[in-house]
This record gives structure tokens, sequence and C-alpha cells, in this order.
């Protein structure tokens, strides 16, 4: 091993040099992001994928972001942070990087990608690149299809200009009264409930007259090519695309509001046409004067304009996963059931032995000891999904109390509880309505499940609850027994195959006592500030983990080993990284996996030379939270709902649970091992914020998703 560092400590850790801006940080990670989209390595349609998923990014950084940062700089505030940057110098910061990104992502979707595509015989053509047939298919189309939908739009003195609804793509129009010779300007939206790409039927689903698996057009060069219908007998000079977008957050003063649910419903119909405009996205060949005019009437001004070489809103790339060509795809991958959670072998009537078609009874495989899940590798289906599933139809189950923070449209985990419900179970579902996006979703759900009899709670005022936890209560005899699970990401079934995470299936009674506090604390007017196991906040969290940190920190001035492994989304507490670099500076080693943000700055000697930060992007969203504390040897491992920052250590309630059992360590620990140990996917962090990824030096591809894949399949064959 080698020699550990000890720093003569005399460094201001407040200094402002020590800390990464957090936007600037969050635009590094959504740079990686578009590095893998880029990398040639990656299956083509997967490259495109990402493609949209960096647009995707963007237009939630700038509608929350980055218009946070404009107000701020607007209203010349200068909100104190530990890197001091100020919110004017932050935007010159941002733009300079996006105007660079933006026109690499857009060159290499056009130059690279987009003629790649054609040799698997997939065309995105422009319009007057196709067959006469294949033009008339487009009239007719348009004729049929889209012009019912379209309204156009004139701008003159009786007819002021429109207001657009956020991330809309519009066409500016400018026609000419032959009889008159006055110019106009109209707007033409374009439809976002109609395909973005229009593809020719199969007859017509050929290129050079011989037939590809897909070839279509833009849905905005259908629309610009039939103008004349929306302005007959106009001449129509010019069309060139833009689309905006705006600030998306929004407040609402809960001690203020009689009914939370009718607030925040109220404020979300505002946010797509009221929130301010943050950015607009114009086609490059948009002439000056037009450009002048859009800006004018918008209420923009340049610094908000960028110019796009190419299509505009390349998040609708998503389309092409859905192509059936399985080659330039990720292989699939069916998440697996967990071991102990497998059908049980079973014999049937002539003696042979056959599995059962019906999973073991969930309570008993936990009355056996506790299960740690790990998704998407492991099902969500099989495992948290059936837990909720089974305690809605057992007769023995009692209550049924969960937080959901998001979930999916068409949520197996809801109708469960409503099921529960309706089996006379006593049921209370704590919707967290201040998901950011999710609100609407949620109402949704909270409406029906108020009205098949649940108990539905929107948490404390001033507080999101950002938990992952389910508390079953069941009859066993004369007494009564509490299972739970606490996990890192939320009861969907949609982002479970997308996201990692972990979720811990219990039925210690320590466990089960204090989810009943956490509710009641969620619920009720309960002032329970401590609890047996569970690490809560804003009410212990922060203090248990700096704890955990100077422990770390006295076993190495004691002249032991400190040593602290961490996985999370985000660092970005101030608090948290300066105590990190007082536990580097005293020796102790640290390995910190930060998939996004993270402001503290790695390998600065005297300060964090003992700290080493890897990323690790690639097929799936590295969402779960480990963190692991030396302890001079018998080490604590802890998973949870939270990020290391001050927004879920202190404005947020979490739960951050302890794993006790050395088989579960052992999971955690080779999950750990894994990440450490990746040479394709990681990126390893440089003390002046960049990041370099890592490159096989044996030739061999070590990346944290295939492996654990792979470890998966090998315990699945083996159990």
């Amino acid at each position: 091993m080698a020699k550990v560092k000890v720093a003569d400590q005399s460094a201001d850790l407040s200094a402002p040099q020590y800390y990464i801006n957090r936007e600037v940080s969050w635009l590094g990670f959504n740079e990686r992001v578009l590095h893998e989209a880029l990398d040639p390595r990656t299956p083509l349609l997967e490259r495109l994928k990402l493609l949209a998923i960096y647009s995707d990014n963007l237009d939630e950084f700038f509608m929350v972001r980055i218009s946070g940062v404009m107000e701020q700089a607007g209203a010349g505030v200068h909100p104190e942070t530990p890197d001091k940057v100020t919110p004017v110098k932050q935007l010159e910061i941002m733009r300079s990087h996006l105007l660079e990104k933006i026109a690499l992502q857009n060159q290499t979707f056009e130059h690279e990608l987009r003629p790649e595509l054609t040799k698997h015989g997939v065309y995105l053509q422009n319009y007057h690149d196709l067959t006469q047939e294949q033009l008339f298919f487009l009239k007719d189309y348009f004729e049929k299809r889209i012009f019912p939908v379209l309204t156009p739009l004139s701008v003159d003195p009786s007819h002021p200009f429109p207001r657009m609804s956020n991330l809309s793509l519009n066409l500016a129009v400018k026609v000419t009264d032959p009889e008159t010779g006055v110019e106009r300007f109209a707007r033409v939206k374009v439809p976002s409930n109609l395909p973005r790409f229009v593809g020719m039927p199969e007859p017509l689903c050929t290129y050079k007259g011989k037939p590809c698996v897909w070839i279509g057009v833009p849905l905005e060069q259908v629309i610009a090519e039939n103008l004349g219908y929306l302005f007959p007998g106009m001449t129509i000079v010019s069309h060139h695309l833009f689309r905006i977008t705006r600030d998306a957050d929004f407040p609402v003063l809960e001690d203020e509001a009689d009914d939370l649910l009718l607030a925040i419903a109220k404020e979300i119909s505002k946010r797509r046409l009221e929130g301010f405009i943050c950015r607009v996205e114009i086609e490059s060949t948009m002439p000056a004067d037009l450009k002048e005019g859009l800006m004018r009437e918008l209420g923009v001004g340049s610094d908000r304009i960028y110019e796009i070489d190419g299509l505009l809103n390349l998040r609708d790339l998503f389309f092409f996963l859905s192509l059936p060509l399985p080659e330039l795809k990720d292989k699939p991958w069916t998440p697996l059931v967990p071991p102990r959670l497998k059908p049980v072998m079973m014999l049937d009537d002539e003696g042979n032995r056959n599995y059962s078609e019906h999973p073991p009874n969930f309570f008993a495989a936990l009355r056996d000891g506790d299960i740690l899940v790990h998704h998407p590798y492991e099902s969500f289906q099989a495992s948290v999904q059936e837990f909720i599933t089974q305690a809605a139809v057992d007769p023995k189950v009692l209550t049924i109390k969960i937080t959901l923070y998001r979930t999916s449209g068409d949520s197996p985990i809801v109708k469960a509880l409503i099921t529960a419900a309706e089996n006379r179970k006593q049921v209370v579902a704590l919707v967290e309505l201040k998901a950011r996006f999710d609100e609407a979703n949620n109402i949704e759900w909270a409406k029906k499940l108020e009205d098949a009899g649940v108990h539905v709670v929107y948490g404390i005022v001033g507080l999101k609850t950002h938990t992952k936890t389910t508390l079953v209560v069941r009859e066993e005899g004369d007494n009564i027994r509490r299972y739970v699970h606490i996990g890192t990401g939320n009861y969907n079934p949609k982002t479970s195959k997308l996201y990692t995470d972990l979720g811990l299936f219990s039925g210690q009674e320590e466990l089960g006592a204090d989810l009943s506090d956490l509710f009641n604390f969620l619920t009720g007017y309960s002032r329970q500030k401590a609890y047996r196991k569970l690490l809560v906040a804003p009410l212990t969290l922060r203090d248990r983990m700096e704890d955990l940190i100077r422990r770390e920190i006295d076993h190495a001035q004691s002249g032991g080993q400190g040593k602290i492994i961490a996985k999370m989304n985000s660092l970005v507490d101030g608090r948290i990284i300066r105590l990190l670099y007082e536990a580097s500076q005293a020796g102790v080693e640290m390995d910190l996996i930060v998939r996004g943000t993270c402001c503290l700055r790695p390998g600065m000697p005297g300060v964090s030379e003992n700290i080493r930060v890897i990323s690790v992007i690639g097929r799936f969203l590295e969402h779960s939270r480990i963190f692991c504390f030396h302890n001079s040897g018998q080490p604590e491992y802890y998973i949870g709902s939270a990020d290391w920052m001050t927004r879920n250590l202190d404005r947020r309630v979490e739960a951050v649970v302890p794993i006790e059992d050395p088989k579960l360590i052992k999971e955690l620990q080779n999950i750990l091992d894994v990440l450490q140990a990746d040479n394709r996917q990681a990126w390893e962090m440089s003390s002046d914020g960049t990041y370099t990824q890592r490159r096989p030096l044996d030739k061999e591809e070590r990346g944290t998703h295939a492996t654990l894949m792979a470890y998966a399949l090998k315990r699945d064959s083996t159990t």
C-alpha cells in the first residue's frame, strides 16, 4: 500500500480556489454524456440516443439552473457559494462552453451519424431529395393529417405577437401580399402531438429504387413546403425554424396555500406559457433582419440566442431507437429474479421436481434474513413490485405506508395500493407534489389514490420528501411484525430498467420501528429526532455523516488507517467538502465515485492529494448511493436516497440505512470494486475540474455495466 501523505494543514480551506462551480461541473457531466455519443465503440443507435439525452439534459438545465442564474444576474444579487463565482461570470462561462459543445453535437449528427445511418438503410432526407411518388404521399399526408391541426398566427397591429409554449418548435414565416407589396410575419407552431419524423409507407420505403429500413423527413419540412395551404393568395418569402425555452421553476408558498394540490396544479399550467424565455434556438440560415425582429418580439438579447447548423431539437432522436436494427443497439438485458425470490422447487403429482409458477412468500423469505436487490441487474417487478403486490392481497397485512416521489404513468405500484385499499387495509401514500417535472403525474395519481380510499398526504411544509421507503405491518399469530423496503431509487418500473439502484428488504424490528416513527413525522405532528438505525434528513443524517468522516480522521491521526469510499450522484455541500479536505490532510484515503456534479477538487497538494474522484457514464445511469467507512478494519456500509448536497442534507426528507449482513456487505463491496476497476466507462477527475477517460492498457475492457451483468448471469446460473 502506498504511503499516505499527511499535510501541514495550513491551507485556508474556505478559499474559493478549492471549490468548483456547481453549474460548470454539471456541464462537464453532460459533456461526458456527449462523449459517449461521439465514441465509435458505442453502437450507432445508442449514439443517437445519447445525443437525445444530451439535449434533454440541456433543456432541463436551461429551464431550472441557467434561468435561475439569469434571475440572480438580473437582480444584481450574488448568492454566497464556496467558489465565489458571480452569476454574470457563470453565464459567460456556460455560454462559451455550450456554443462549442452544441456545435460539436450537431456536427457529429449531420456529418457523421446521419451518413452512417444510410449504410444501414436508414435515410433521414431533405424534402426535395425524395422521389415524385414519395412527395405525392407527403402532400396527401399533409392535407389529411397535418393541415387540420395547424393554426397560423399573424403578427400585425391588430394581432400581437403570440404567446408560445415552453420547448415549442416554430416556423417564423415571411409572406408578401402581392396586391399591396406589404411584407408580413407569421408564426406556425410545429405540432408536438404528431410524429417529428414522417416515414414512408412500405411500398414507398425505398432509396434509389432499393428497399430500405426507413426513409423519411422532419415534420417541419413537410409543413414548410406546404405553407401555401396556410396562406392562400400570399407569396411565401422565407421560413425559418426556431425553438424557445422558458424558465420552468416555480415557487409555491405551502404555508399560504389553502390546498397544495390545487396550488401546484395552477402553477403547472402557468409554467408552460408564463416563464420568461431563457433560450432561443434558431436555424443558422435565419437572416439578420428576421433574427432581430424575433429577438425584439420575444424580448431577448443576443446572449440568449443559439444558432443551430442543422436539425433543431435533437432530443427527438430517441425515435431512431425504435427501428428494427438490433445489431445497432446494446444487447437486450432482461433483469433477473433475485436468488431468494425465485419460484420454489416443488414436487408435482408424479413426484417430478418442477418450479412453482408462483414466487415464494415474501414475508417468509424476510424472516430468514435481509434481502438486497440491485436494479436493473435484478428485477424490480420480482422484488419491489412483488413485495407491495403480495402485501396488498395478503389477508394478514393490516397496513401499507409508502413514499412516492416519482412513478410511472401506468404505475403497477399505485394499482397495488388501490387494490390494498379495496381489500380494506389501511394504506397511506405520501405523494411528493413538488417532484420537478413530475408534478402533473403525481397530482393525477394522488387523486386516484384518494378516490380509492387511500390516505394521501403531501409531506412537510418547506421540505421535499425524497426518501424511498415502504412499511408493511402484518399480523402474525398474537404479534404484529413490520417489514420494510428502503431504497436509493424511485418506485418507477420504467426507470428501474435504466437506472442503477439498490434496495434493502428487511424484517428487522428496529428498522420497522424507525420507519413507523418516520411516517409519523411525515404525516402527523411528531417531533421525533432520534432513530435507532436509520439516518434521516434533515434531522440526523448530516451530523452522523460528519461524525463518520471525523471518526476516520481520528483513526488516521492515531496511527491507524482512515479510508472512505462513497458513491453518489452529486457532491456539492460546502461543509462536507471542507471536512473531506480536512480528512485528506489528516491522511484519510478517499475514493469518491460521483456521476454528475462534483464541486470538490481532488489531488491538490496539501489539501486533497489523498482524494480520488471518478465518474462512470455508460449504458445505465448510475443512481445508487453507497457510503463505506473503513472504521479501523470494521467497516460500516450505508445505502440511501441522499447525495452529499445541501438540499439533500438540510431541505429534504431522506433516509439512509446501514447494511449489516456480511453477505450483503460483500455484495456492496463487489459493486464498489467493479466501479473502481472500470477502464471503459470511468472518467478520472483532475484538480482543475477536467476529466480524462480511462483506456484499457492491457486491451481487456472492464466496463462496469457489462461486468455486473455478467456477474448477475453467473450468479443466476448457480442458484
